[in-house]
């Protein structure tokens, strides 16, 4: 049976429709948790289920037209990015980074502390800021080649506590990316081997990434310092410079 949500076939719907910035999944919910929130509201007849059953009003609406304002403001898509991401990261587009490093503290902490995405400016150079927008969502924004400002939105597509977290970058991303991070027991008291993998279709393509190369700036370069630097910070407290000292092997 045919899920998506059918409304009449005017003007209005179609200017409805390019607004559309939200999931057929996320619609779906609004409207569920919307109409469970509205009738418990009204069957309370009190001035506070009143206002349940507003809110309840909001989601329905929100389900409907496939547009959250929030979203919008914070310039957000969840529409139809994962379609748009596999598409840009396909063929000949993207390139795949794989670095690990172990680090001697548990699962468990490191996931916690990398969870935490306000924490990882701390240790990758060029992030300038993460702010979290919700539980999976997130705005990013980093130095780029020649001190460019980038600036991306990402979500949280899948992740299992103390063992892995997945990402994807959303429609509208200076960089195109999706990558994940695993956390694995290293055994004998060994601490934890951490695993990143990113794949990333960065502006220009296959020649964007040779061209950051040549200039010292590719993402296994960076990714490979930024684990350094987040395994000396997890088991010292600090991050120690390495300018003008010769590169550790992770």
């Amino acid at each position: 049976m045919d899920m998506e949500m059918q409304f009449p076939d005017d003007g209005r719907d179609a200017r409805v429709r390019t607004r559309r910035n939200i999931s057929e999944l996320e619609r779906w919910s609004s409207v569920a948790a919307g109409t469970a929130l509205t009738l418990f509201g009204l069957s309370r007849r009190r001035p506070s289920g009143f206002v349940l059953a507003a809110f309840g009003g909001l989601l329905i609406r929100r389900g409907a037209l496939g547009h959250c304002d929030i979203y919008e403001a914070f310039d957000l898509n969840t529409a139809s990015t994962s379609g748009d991401t596999r598409r840009a990261l396909s063929g000949k587009g993207g390139s795949v980074v794989e670095e690990a490093v172990t680090v001697n503290r548990s699962p468990a902490e490191l996931y916690r502390f990398w969870r935490s995405l306000e924490n990882l400016p701390r240790f990758m150079q060029h992030l300038e800021s993460v702010e979290r927008i919700s539980e999976t969502l997130s705005r990013w924004r980093a130095t780029g080649l020649g001190a460019a400002v980038v600036e991306w939105n990402a979500e949280i597509i899948n992740e299992v506590p103390n063992e892995l977290i997945a990402w994807r970058s959303l429609e509208g991303s200076d960089v195109v990316s999706a990558g994940s991070v695993h956390f694995e027991d290293a055994g004998d008291n060994h601490g934890t081997r951490i695993r990143v993998r990113l794949q990333y279709s960065p502006p220009g393509g296959k020649l964007g990434t040779a061209v950051a190369k040549l200039l010292g700036r590719d993402a296994a370069s960076e990714i490979r310092e930024d684990l350094r630097r987040f395994k000396q910070l997890l088991e010292a407290g600090e991050v120690v410079t390495t300018k003008d000292q010769p590169g550790d092997e992770v």
